[in-house]
């Protein structure tokens, strides 16, 4: 029997270059996206993607599995907050154990879609936002900065069909 190889993300070549400033731009992408023929470059299909976008902006304002250790939140407010939040994050980042519920199981492009466009109607209805895993206490527009970074690191990965 086969077994598919694992990509290693962070040496993808041919990803696309993706720039959101507010969630109606990536949604716009991603509806455009949902009905045209793509394929994806990394080890997620359309569908787990959208779906763990989905989980990563619902847990802007339910909290995430994770937080890192207080000294670490310092490093990472003093020595990596402002890049987090202006440039597309870098592939290849692992999420620890405690995060096991952002890494979805295979869904299809039209369930992922679904949870997607949910979570974006609950981010938009509400100014509430939790305590970031990494950065603790960020103000609501940072938030949504680093879920826009986020976002066009795992859109990258979606590209048309050749």
């Amino acid at each position: 029997m086969p077994t598919q190889s694992v990509v290693v993300t962070s040496k993808v070549l041919g990803r696309r270059t993706v720039r959101y400033e507010s969630f109606d731009e990536l949604l716009a992408e991603v509806e455009q996206f949902a009905n045209l023929p793509t394929r994806t470059l990394g080890n997620w299909s359309v569908g787990q993607i959208y779906k763990h976008m989905a989980l990563a902006i619902d847990a802007i304002i339910h909290g995430g599995p994770f937080s890192v250790p207080a000294p670490v939140q310092w490093l990472l407010r003093v020595f990596l907050k402002k890049r987090m939040l202006t440039r597309t994050l870098d592939p290849g980042f692992q999420l620890p154990k405690k995060a096991a519920s952002m890494i979805p199981a295979p869904i299809s492009t039209a369930e992922g879609l679904d949870l997607l466009r949910a979570a974006v109607r609950r981010i938009q209805s509400t100014d509430t936002r939790s305590l970031h895993g990494g950065f603790c206490k960020i103000t609501n527009e940072e938030w949504d900065a680093f879920q826009f970074r986020h976002c066009e690191m795992h859109m990258s990965f979606i590209v048309p069909a050749k």
